[in-house]
């Protein structure tokens, strides 16, 4: 290895290399990414098709001054390297660790935060509204990619960028890729470009023909002030061009000797520019660019050179899986079930659905509002849509679930995969606002399922609703050993809890996998002469305003755990349900705090913020002795 990136403290240490050097930095960033992602796991593929590029931007351009600002985030880890933290990058996705997404507070580089796709353009427009308003001078970039083109929002943004007519560069990453593959028209449009190399070619050829003709230097200085005329007929980029960008590429975006040269001249360029690269998702090693839906975020402890990773240790399955198979067994039962995802069928179990069931699935790529509002259509006419998108990414669809599902009461059925922590993702993936977000909503019934068994009821429950939509949450992660998935799945009572341990002391009201949390908390205290009752509430909405009340009152304390945050969630319900009961009966929320949860692993944020097992027990105690003291009650609560 030629040890690079130890010399590289900033990007101005590259800018006077010439491109052998550079080809030889760009090998040590590959296996300086092969090598960490494979110990700290990561987003890889997408990392390994920006490298080139990264480069060539840093190179050409004056960062941190001029701003570069990339989609998604997970084609940043070159990035990351060339901007001063590569002695860190052993840390990337570790507790303490830098992300692995941009984050303006990490860097001066990193322009803009991204975790979530589709934002880079409207961020530069804002950007370049800024350095205009403010009479400064800098280059701004946007490196939009992996699939973050079929997004909607990036053709709100180019719309604006090309009505102002100010400076400012968009680059196509086109890999053919987001997670999974591209769909849609406008992936067809592009591919089609790449794949044709029409207009490049058609153009030197008439270019060559025209020489050969008598006062060919003249015609061709003609034909130069009517080629844009001309170029409508035949090259797919008019698009951006009617929008008011001119349209440059496609090119190489691995072939520095070329892509230098164009991003110098470009960066010369006044008003919109849209350049468009071709670059391989999982570029320079065979089994990613073979296989990049699966390296886009790898197996741990893989071998960076074969691509082998161990084999998985048996264990229970996960709950996106429980939930793959549940909702496929309902959907064998009733033909109107249709799966709906953004971008994401092999992350949300959808990808099984798809197996069997491929003419009833329907994959709208990056675009979270649009699959919303196409299954409240599809439930106008009596279709029974499962929209499947993870707890943080419905989060841009907010609007289309109050006004175009809930107010219309429409039988859609929501899986909130990732509900919860999700580890070393970080705050951009984090699903912990989503109980709170779905709760507020009329119509919308909200269910949270204490283990993968009780999943498949809620599945089943949700499938067999027909009187408005249905919310369920769940975790990344497995669910418990031992559970029973054989037994057939039962449908639920409506907002109906359960007393899930018997307890004369204290109540623990717990909702979703923290139920199992509470358990184990209450078998804690009960070592020391403290009998603790749990409840397993169900559902966030409707509450079972019967249970909650009989144990308010019989125990004349309550304390609610959620993996949610602490503002209008599942503890702040149940303090509204015993205001308006005037039950006078202290309610203690335990709950993730008003702010955003940095990254690390499930089980260390569980731990710091009192949310584990040990920690739901240690203010169980400290709430008993110091409040309740030795009181006993004798009656049991009523199941």
């Amino acid at each position: 290895m030629s040890n690079w990136l130890s010399r590289i403290g900033d990007p101005r240490d590259i800018r006077g290399l010439n491109v052998d050097q550079l080809r030889e930095i760009a090998e040590e960033i590959r296996d300086t990414l092969l090598r960490v992602t494979s110990i700290n796991g990561g987003h890889l593929a997408s990392s390994l098709g920006a490298v080139e590029l990264t480069l060539a931007l840093h190179y050409v351009f004056d960062t941190p001054n001029d701003r570069i600002i990339f989609d998604v985030g997970h084609q940043a880890y070159a990035h990351k390297l060339l901007t001063g933290r590569a002695a860190q990058f052993d840390s990337l996705r570790l507790e303490g660790g830098i992300s692995g997404f941009l984050q303006r507070a990490e860097s001066p580089y990193d322009a803009f935060g991204a975790g979530h796709a589709s934002t880079s353009i409207s961020a530069a427009v804002g950007m370049a509204m800024a350095r205009d308003r403010l009479g400064k001078d800098f280059r701004v970039v946007s490196v939009t990619g992996d699939g973050a083109m079929t997004g909607g929002l990036c053709y709100e943004a180019l719309n604006n960028a090309g009505m102002l007519g100010t400076d400012l560069l968009v680059i196509l990453n086109d890999n053919e890729m987001s997670i999974s593959a591209n769909v849609g028209a406008l992936s067809r449009y592009f591919n089609r470009i790449v794949t044709t190399n029409f207009y490049a070619q058609r153009h030197q050829q008439a270019i060559n023909l025209v020489k050969k003709l008598p006062a060919g230097q003249r015609l061709l200085g003609m034909a130069n002030r009517v080629e844009e005329s001309v170029k409508g007929l035949i090259v797919p980029g008019i698009f951006f061009e009617e929008l008011g960008f001119r349209y440059l590429g496609p090119f190489d975006g691995h072939n520095l000797a070329e892509l230098i040269p164009i991003l110098q001249k470009v960066r010369t360029f006044k008003g919109p520019i849209l350049l468009h690269v071709i670059t391989t998702k999982g570029k320079g090693r065979a089994y990613c660019e073979a296989d990049p839906v699966t390296w886009h975020s790898p197996p741990l402890n893989f071998d960076a050179e074969s691509g082998e990773a161990p084999a998985k240790k048996p264990g229970p399955p996960s709950y996106t899986k429980i939930f793959a198979q549940a909702i496929m067994a309902e959907a064998r039962r009733d033909s109107r079930i249709v799966a709906v995802t953004a971008a994401m069928l092999e992350g949300t179990g959808m990808a099984r659905f798809k197996e069997e069931f491929p003419e009833r699935t329907y994959d709208v790529g990056i675009a979270e509002e649009h699959a919303v509002i196409a299954a409240a259509g599809m439930a106008c006419e009596g279709l029974r849509p499962v929209v499947c998108i993870y707890s943080t990414f419905l989060q841009r669809a907010y609007d289309q679930i109050i006004h175009d599902v809930a107010l219309q009461r429409l039988p859609v059925i929501f899986s909130l995969d990732r509900g919860g922590i999700v580890g070393t993702d970080g705050p951009t993936h984090h699903g912990v606002f989503d109980i709170s977000y779905m709760r507020m909503i009329p119509n919308m019934i909200v269910m949270a399922p204490m283990d993968g068994a009780e999943l498949r009821d809620m599945t089943h429950t949700a499938a067999m609703h027909e009187d408005g939509p249905v919310s369920i949450r769940f975790p990344r992660g497995s669910s418990a050993e031992g559970l029973d998935l054989a037994r057939e799945p039962q449908k639920l009572e409506i907002g109906r809890g359960q007393f899930v341990r018997e307890g004369d002391d204290m109540c623990i009201v717990g909702i979703g996998t923290m139920v199992a949390h509470a358990i184990e908390a209450a078998e804690l205290v009960q070592a020391e002469g403290i009998s603790c009752a749990v409840v397993n509430a169900r559902f966030v909405k409707p509450l079972d305003r019967e249970l909650i009340c009989a144990a308010a009152r019989r125990y004349g304390c309550l304390v609610t755990v959620e993996d949610n945050v602490l503002a209008g969630g599942f503890g702040s319900a149940v303090l509204e349900l015993l205001a308006a009961e005037n039950i006078g009966a202290r309610v203690v929320t335990l709950a993730f705090p008003d702010q955003f949860i940095e990254h690390g692993t499930q089980a260390s944020l569980f731990e710091k913020y009192g949310l584990s097992p040990r920690g739901i027990a240690d203010r169980v105690r400290d709430i008993y002795k110091n409040t309740l003291g030795d009181r006993r009650k004798t009656a049991s609560p009523k199941a």
